[in-house]
This record gives C-alpha cells, structure tokens and sequence, in this order.
C-alpha cells in the first residue's frame, strides 16, 4: 500500500545551497541501493536532511517503482531522494519528470494519490540545461513495448463453477494466468507480495509467456486493493486470472480461486489445448 503522505503535497524547495554532504546509500534505502552509484548528497533534493528520514519517506515510493509504471521512475526518484555525489546537484530535466509523470501518475491515482506538487514538473530545468535527460523515444526503439496494465474495478473473485462454464470464458480471453500469492510484513509495518505466475495459456498476439506474467505481475501491483483482497491472511492463495488485451491495455476480467479440492479448473486448463471454441 503506498504510504504517500501529506509531506509530498506540500512545496519543497530545490534550493539548497552548498551546505551539504556526501553519505554512503544504505542498503535500507532499497529503492535507489545499487542504483548505479554507492554516495548521495545529503540534504537531498527533496529537502531531507537526515538519512532516517530520506529512508522512512523514500520507502513510501518503493511501491511505485516495483510496478515499473516507466523505464525511469527509479532514476527520477533517486535522483530527488539520492542525488549522486558530484560537485553540482543534478536535477532531473523536465522532459523525464513529465514523461515519468505521465505513466505513473494514474498509478498512484489508483491507489488514492495525486501527483504531488512536490514534484511539479515545471520545477525542473529543460532539456537544454545540464539534467538528466528521457531517452524514452530510444528506449522504445531498443525494447520491445508491451501492453499496460490498467487501473480497474476489482473482478469478483469465483468459487463455485464448471469446466465447462471456465472453458467458455476461455474462449473468449486473451490469456489465462496461474498466480500463487502471499504478503509480508516489512520493517516500515507495510505490506509487500510474493506473487509467482505461470501461464496456462495465451491465445492470441505475439507475447511470450515471461512478458505475460511480468504483465500480471504488474496488473496485481497496480491494483493493489484487489490483491489485498485476494490476500486475506499471510497463507499462500492460489487464483486463476483470466483476462483480454485491448489497445495496449492489459484487463483482468474473471479471477478463480483454484483450491486443490476443486478439479474443475485442472480439467479446464487439460483440455484447452484440444477445446474447440464456438
């Protein structure tokens, strides 16, 4: 759950000035440990002043960047949150802030947030300056650009149901995903998945079996109230999600629960491959 607090609403100055200091990135700042670079500067350029509170506010961002709503966001947050230890602060240009914002924004809008003023794009220097520049048009180039998974009303979650009612959904699917979950505690007291896929099957496009379950992975950090819903207790679940593509937009239409005293969705998955749709 994204612990976004009032803090990040409230305008931050980016003016430090030249009293500031480098410190070692702890491992307990996992969001930017092992970001490409071991020191900081320190007030930050969010105005932290302590390590203890750039780790207490930078976790609450964690989440956000497990979602990897864009290739950058790790390299926007930390270069607010740990700035690297060079002889001038670095600011993000305003061209990586806006495209970063673009993608994530509905993420956190998702889970109740805005995008804080904190991290107002026109804040940031333009290209022209020295910045950390976007190179999300290369990006596209060099990777390939999968679908997105998309905020959405939490699907009921179904117990009770046939083979042959789960094969008639299938057929009308792009794929269908096995997910085992469960939730941890961390040492902030929030919650954290272990979310393990496979994928029973994919119907239509191009899309291979890791870049769907990488997608799902996605879907079920986005939506986190659904997986908090699908978590009841920190017992491993054990759910079916069955769902189409749309205009680059991944949806999750029908979840089961695949209990092992239940075979119905066994059989299902067993005689898809020989299933022949209507």
């Amino acid at each position: 759950v994204f612990a976004v607090n009032v803090f990040l609403s409230v305008a931050t100055g980016f003016d430090i000035g030249l009293s500031t200091k480098c410190v070692v990135i702890p491992k307990e700042m996992g969001m930017c440990y092992k970001a490409g670079y071991s020191e900081m500067r320190l007030p930050n350029l969010m105005g932290h002043t302590s390590m203890a509170e750039v780790i207490l506010k930078s976790a609450a961002w964690q989440h956000l960047v497990h979602t990897d709503c864009h290739p950058h966001v790790r390299m926007f947050l930390c270069s607010l949150f740990a700035p690297v230890c060079l002889d001038t602060f670095i600011h993000p240009c305003r061209s990586m802030c806006v495209a970063v914002r673009d993608s994530c924004a509905p993420v956190l809008l998702c889970h109740g947030h805005a995008w804080p003023d904190s991290m107002d794009c026109d804040r940031f220097p333009g290209d022209e300056d020295t910045c950390l520049a976007s190179v999300t048009k290369e990006y596209k180039h060099l990777h390939k650009v999968l679908p997105k998974p998309a905020c959405q009303t939490c699907p009921a979650v179904e117990e009770f149901f046939t083979h042959k009612r789960v094969l008639e959904v299938f057929c009308d699917s792009n794929f269908a995903v096995k997910v085992k979950l469960s939730k941890r505690r961390t040492v902030f007291d929030d919650q954290e998945y272990n979310i393990e896929c496979q994928v029973e099957f994919i119907t239509q496009g191009s899309l291979l079996p890791y870049e769907t379950q990488s997608m799902i992975q996605q879907w079920l950090l986005i939506n986190d109230k659904c997986t908090q819903r699908m978590t009841p207790t920190h017992r491993p679940m054990v759910y079916l999600l069955v769902g189409n593509i749309e205009e680059s937009i991944i949806l999750v239409n029908q979840v089961y629960r695949w209990q092992r005293k239940d075979s119905q969705l066994t059989l299902a998955t067993q005689k898809w491959p020989y299933h022949k749709c209507l």
